[in-house]
């Protein structure tokens, strides 16, 4: 083809759509992609479907959907012997306070260790690096005989207590929240801070008016984080809450199928799907930060 000014294009030839050659470029990982979300959806759609059984059991539940009924969010919710709005609440209480906490004295101590300068600190780093490589259901024993100790000492942040759970679940968690807000800290200039303190800011100005609004993203995420393993938490709540009006939900709705002889499996499944929503809000609420928060710092 000559164009105005004499010189000559040429126009590649559009090339036929080749499926195989598709397929090898981007087609399987969509594929990809369809497989995990079928992998990861279908529990999800499995439990509200049994929510919505009627008939209290998962055997009938084997078809999706083949009968939906309210039933079983009506029984969990007015039923005596399984107080939901209780168990709920305590949830929310102890989730909320443990994520407030450690979003707080995680911040504390990442700030410290980004920005001050102290002996044993880079012990102290490594100390937290090691001690996040092991879970704290290991320590489900001894928890349970410190707690049984204190106990005697302090009855009411003892063993029995929701204050003493949370203050379990703050010792477990600060170690890799403390390591993970460090990375971020150490991506906010210093420089920063060397103009606040030139203008008269101490410390704590610095870090309460300055440093936690621009590491907001971390701080949601350290708080969503949180507030998940708290709420899906089991093995520790079991052992600590021995009182049914002090339990969580997951000890709660675990009552509900530990009978052997029947287990009411709507029941827990609309149990399930209720103690989601909150979750599911608060992420949805976050959502605009944890990209961010998850993925700055990355490389300090």
């Amino acid at each position: 083809m000559t164009s105005g000014d004499g010189a000559t294009r040429v126009i590649p030839l559009k090339r036929p759509f080749s499926f195989r050659r598709w397929f090898a470029r981007t087609g399987w990982r969509h594929l990809v992609g369809i497989v995990m979300v079928v992998f990861s959806g279908f529990p999800l759609l499995y439990v509200l479907s049994a929510s919505l059984n009627p008939h209290g059991t998962l055997t009938g539940s084997n078809q999706l959907f083949s009968r939906i009924g309210f039933v079983a969010y009506a029984r969990i919710l007015s039923t005596p012997e399984a107080p939901f709005a209780l168990w709920f609440g305590n949830t929310i209480i102890i989730a909320a306070t443990t994520s407030i906490l450690t979003v707080f004295l995680g911040a504390l101590a990442a700030y410290s260790f980004s920005r001050i300068r102290f002996i044993g600190r880079r012990v102290g780093l490594l100390t937290l690096v090691l001690v996040q490589m092991f879970p704290q259901l290991l320590a489900v024993v001894a928890i349970f005989l410190v707690m049984s100790t204190i106990s005697d000492l302090f009855p009411a942040i003892g063993l029995n207590t929701q204050i003493g759970l949370i203050m379990v679940y703050l010792g477990g968690a600060l170690s890799v929240n403390t390591y993970l807000m460090y990375g971020f800290f150490n991506t906010i200039p210093a420089s920063i801070d060397e103009a606040a303190k030139i203008d008269g800011a101490s410390h704590a100005r610095i870090f309460f008016t300055i440093i936690l609004r621009l590491v907001a993203p971390i701080l949601a995420v350290v708080g969503l984080l949180s507030f998940i393993a708290t709420t899906n938490d089991f093995v520790v709540a079991s052992v600590l809450l021995i009182d049914p009006d002090k339990q969580t939900l997951a000890v709660g709705l675990y009552r509900l199928v530990s009978n052997p002889n029947y287990a009411d499996w709507s029941d827990f499944s609309a149990g399930a799907v209720l103690a989601a929503l909150p979750v599911m809000a608060l992420f949805l609420y976050l959502q605009t930060y944890i990209v961010g928060g998850l993925t700055a710092g990355s490389d300090k």
